[in-house]
């Protein structure tokens, strides 16, 4: 009997469960494919965004969009379509349910097990095909399989000692070719991590005016100090290089972030006679909020070792 046996909802960047079926029976051949879930989402930065593993009498299908994978066990007899008609609606009831901002800041495994109702209820609409009633949406996915068909994933090549290291996929269709080293990759940009990336090009070009000004100020009055000068553009430097921090992965990020923004602190303290109360607090409270930004955007590092 062809049937959908389990589904979950997994993190890309580093494999945290999301949520997941509480339902799934304790054959071996389920609790191996199990093992395979785990292995699977270990790996789904690296892997393209539509996939299919076989297991012989099971198979593993799941898509990824937003940062988020959705994956399921069903039969090996379960026809694609439907599968992937599945794991289609699962994505677009997770994306309403669910901000981007939750996914990504979410610590702890299962915090959506909510949704597991939403999966039973779709799951079972799924098991009984006379009930369905999207053939317009199958007709649309058939269309796209054939267009675009899911990666396929052989056992040996999950099971290697590698992992995935040495698959090549770059030739699939529809996505690019995979980074050989994820770790250096960074999470999605936000709206407030653009917001801060954009003030801080403002206060850098605000320091750097400033710095100007500056110096057409030494050369006409000599006994001006050249030291805020110094200041200026040692801010203009932080500032940059926090929009710096906050695009590229670098060793020691976090601690150079705090670094630059004391260095942002303590320019805006020698400039105190140059600039009134709200500039060193528009100054000071966009170098914060850079500093933020940069430690919650951290790099797509390797999987932890959850039980999915």
């Amino acid at each position: 009997m062809s049937m959908i046996l389990s589904a979950s909802v997994v993190r890309v960047r580093d494999g945290l469960p999301l949520s997941a079926s509480t339902d799934y029976e304790q054959s071996t051949g389920m609790q191996e494919c199990r093992k395979y879930f785990k292995m699977l989402s270990k790996k789904l930065s690296q892997l393209p965004d539509r996939c299919t593993l076989k297991t012989g009498q099971y198979n593993i299908n799941f898509i990824s969009s937003l940062g988020v994978s959705y994956m399921m066990l069903c039969t090996e007899n379960y026809p694609s379509v439907l599968a992937f008609c599945f794991l289609d609606e699962l994505q677009k009831e997770f994306i309403t349910t669910y901000n981007m901002m939750k996914t990504n800041t979410a610590i702890r495994p299962y915090c959506f097990i909510e949704f597991d109702n939403f999966i039973q209820r779709t799951k079972q609409r799924y098991n009984n095909t006379r009930s369905l009633s999207t053939k317009m949406n199958l007709a649309d996915m058939q269309t796209e399989i054939k267009l675009r068909p899911p990666y396929q994933i052989s056992v040996s090549e999950l099971g290697s000692a590698n992992g995935f290291s040495h698959i090549s996929v770059g030739e699939y269709k529809g996505t690019g070719k995979i980074s050989a080293a994820p770790h250096q990759r960074l999470e999605p940009v936000t709206l407030p991590g653009i917001v801060s990336f954009v003030l801080s090009l403002l206060c850098g070009a605000l320091n750097l005016i400033r710095g100007f000004h500056a110096i057409e100020s030494l050369l006409q009055n000599e006994g001006e100090d050249f030291s805020y000068v110094i200041a200026f553009f040692l801010g203009t430097v932080a500032c940059l290089y926090q929009c710096y921090l906050f695009v590229y992965y670098t060793g020691w990020r976090n601690a150079k972030s705090f670094l630059t923004f004391g260095l942002i602190c303590l320019c805006n303290m020698y400039l105190y006679e140059l600039r009134n109360l709200w500039q060193l607090f528009f100054h000071v409270t966009v170098g914060a909020f850079s500093t933020l930004q940069i430690r919650l955007r951290q790099p797509q590092g390797k999987s932890p070792d959850y039980n999915v």
